[in-house]
């Protein structure tokens, strides 16, 4: 692995992927919908429910700039995911809200093992440290939740700077809140077409994550773990 050939000032960090992942929520909207509304779908129609219902989030998640809009977009992706049921068990006397409920209570995320320390580390060597991620504006409390939060100076989500990665706008708001300029900057992400392409064109050093090790050569700085961002400069 090649080194960094200057000391950054700022790491900008990708969050799904990068600093946490999703349980899969098929197996958990099962117990969910079987314990609230008696309903029982199999692992099959579980997945399908669930995979009209992230179509539907990706799509939409930008526009969530606040609560109001968190709030709408939970309700709507719910019956995004009752759409995604069989016809026949698509619950038309439980809400929307009812259902979102559901939803939430299906979504787990997890903190990657490596990520903590990682970041950590990169504290105690005065690196300002800011998430940019394509997400709605509820990624701070995600980030809270699984115990990050707290080592990072911010949080830039897609709705909340009104672009999405690779649009470079994204990340000159992450640029902003670190207090840094592009060259003193490095963003790791595991997206080539969003985190290395974006990154590039915002005049960032991009760090491209390869946590399935798929060996293939991107023409980018490459790591396989968060662990070796201290070995970068």
């Amino acid at each position: 692995m090649q080194l960094l050939d200057f000391a950054p000032r700022a790491l900008l960090l990708d969050a799904m992927g990068t600093l946490v992942r999703l349980t899969p929520p098929g197996p958990r909207l099962r117990r969910e919908l079987a314990a609230r509304f008696g309903l029982s779908v199999s692992a099959d129609e579980a997945e399908r429910a669930v995979s009209a219902e992230i179509a539907y989030y990706r799509r939409h998640m930008h526009g969530a700039a606040d609560a109001a809009g968190v709030s709408a977009l939970h309700l709507a992706a719910a019956e995004a995911l009752r759409s995604g049921l069989p016809e026949d068990r698509r619950l038309p006397e439980v809400s929307s809200a009812e259902l979102a409920e559901a939803l939430l209570a299906s979504l787990h995320f997890t903190l990657y093992p490596d990520a903590l320390p990682a970041l950590t580390r990169a504290r105690r060597s005065g690196l300002r440290l800011v998430a940019v991620s394509n997400w709605d504006s509820s990624l701070p409390e995600v980030l809270d939740r699984v115990g990050v939060a707290a080592r990072l100076d911010g949080v830039i989500t897609s709705a909340a700077a009104g672009a999405a990665k690779p649009d470079p706008a994204i990340f000159r708001a992450a640029l902003a809140q670190a207090g840094v300029s592009a060259a003193d900057a490095i963003h790791v992400g595991d997206s080539l077409k969003e985190d290395v392409a974006g990154a590039r064109a915002a005049g960032i050093r991009p760090v491209w994550l390869d946590r399935l090790g798929t060996g293939a050569d991107a023409g980018v700085l490459t790591i396989a773990s968060l662990r070796e961002l201290t070995r970068l400069a």
